[in-house]
């Protein structure tokens, strides 16, 4: 019983408290047509991490949900510049 207490101790103290559910919003200026929306969430989906996807054709903007431990801004820029459309931090989304 005491070793099980031990890991679970050590277990919190190693694991990262700070890691949060942060919520972006990308612009993706070059979607053009009722596909791209459908290619850059795939490319999303892809980012370990990403939890919500809402990708607006109208709008050209993908907002994403994702765990910060697990992935950042960069690989959500990355993944959809890999795919043909690159994008850039429009705004935190709140």
């Amino acid at each position: 019983m005491r070793k099980l207490v031990a890991l679970a101790a050590l277990a919190a103290m190693t694991s990262p408290v700070w890691a949060a559910t942060q919520s972006v919003t990308l612009s993706v200026p070059g979607m053009n047509c009722a596909t791209c929306p459908i290619t850059v969430k795939k490319a999303l989906t892809k980012v370990s991490g990403v939890s919500k996807i809402d990708v607006s054709l109208d709008r050209r903007e993908a907002k994403v949900t994702f765990d910060d431990a697990k992935a950042n801004v960069e690989a959500l820029t990355r993944a959809t510049k890999d795919a043909g459309f690159p994008s850039t931090l429009a705004e935190a989304a709140k």
